[in-house]
């Protein structure tokens, strides 16, 4: 019978690992990332994407990518920042019409949300170097984190 209790106290509330998670806000761009709690302490890095002419080096389009970096990432040892494109809805629209393109992959960016004013997006090949922790951000990318903010 002992056993049996002690089993039953192992056993998780339903409702404790939603308490367990990081909000990620971002008012400027409204949206809303949400993150395990082992990435506790995580930074934003800011960078921008250029969108090019096809067939050109021209830069005719510019927005930021935000990455969210693992409180674990050291220069040493770099671990898989999950990165988030901003476009406007009229930029995402040339974008698919190819009226530019970002970087040498075959494909463009993929959606992870939209609001009424942005399109966040995930970069294309964002983790094909494989660096500790892709994994983990495969499966937070899988729970559909990112919401915009209404």
């Amino acid at each position: 019978a002992k056993e049996k209790k002690d089993q039953q106290q192992a056993t998780p509330k339903p409702n404790e690992a939603a308490d367990k998670q990081i909000i990620y806000k971002n008012s400027q761009y409204g949206f809303t990332f949400t993150l395990p709690d082992t990435w506790q302490g995580y930074t934003i890095v800011s960078e921008k994407w250029e969108g090019l002419a096809i067939g050109s080096q021209e830069i005719t389009a510019t927005g930021p990518v935000l990455s969210i970096r693992h409180p674990q990432w050291t220069k040493e040892n770099p671990r898989q920042d999950i990165p988030i494109m901003i476009f406007t809805l009229a930029q995402w629209q040339d974008l698919q019409q190819e009226k530019f393109h970002i970087g040498a992959a075959p494909m463009g960016p993929s959606e992870l949300g939209r609001s009424d004013k942005f399109v966040f997006a995930l970069p294309a090949r964002y983790n094909y170097a494989f660096p500790t922790g892709y994994e983990e951000v495969e499966n937070i990318l899988a729970a559909k984190p990112l919401k915009p903010i209404e």
